[in-house]
């Protein structure tokens, strides 16, 4: 009896330890610059824009990522140091974010961790 009620504990430890690390999502969009996306979707996104969402985000402006769905998330974490020299090299790619998004008051957050190029969407 005894030994099952530990491999019951262990099993529900490990549960939990498994439900945690499953906040990381891998989101799929475009990278923009958060403030000039913001002001005209149509106009502010792709390779018409690109310079200038390269220099706002060189500048430390907010980096967003634009999902398939519409969804705005803006990105955090450690991909954004530096004035987002990560980020910078990909504005206006489709882009594949690894990391845990959070929400609050209606917007949409993603610590980011990784980053790699999406295929094309077609």
């Amino acid at each position: 009896m005894k030994t099952i009620r530990h491999a019951l504990t262990l099993t529900f430890v490990l549960t939990l330890a498994g439900a945690a690390s499953a906040a990381e999502v891998s989101v799929t969009g475009e990278l923009v610059d958060q403030a000039c996306y913001t002001k005209d979707k149509k106009a502010n996104v792709g390779v018409s824009h690109q310079d200038c969402a390269t220099m706002c985000a060189m500048k430390g402006q907010t980096v967003a990522l634009v999902t398939d769905q519409g969804d705005v998330i803006a990105v955090a974490g450690d991909l954004t140091k530096d004035n987002n020299a990560l980020l910078a090299l990909h504005m206006s790619h489709r882009v594949i974010l690894t990391g845990e998004v959070a929400e609050k008051d209606g917007k949409k957050t993603i610590t980011a961790t990784s980053l790699k190029m999406a295929p094309p969407r077609f």
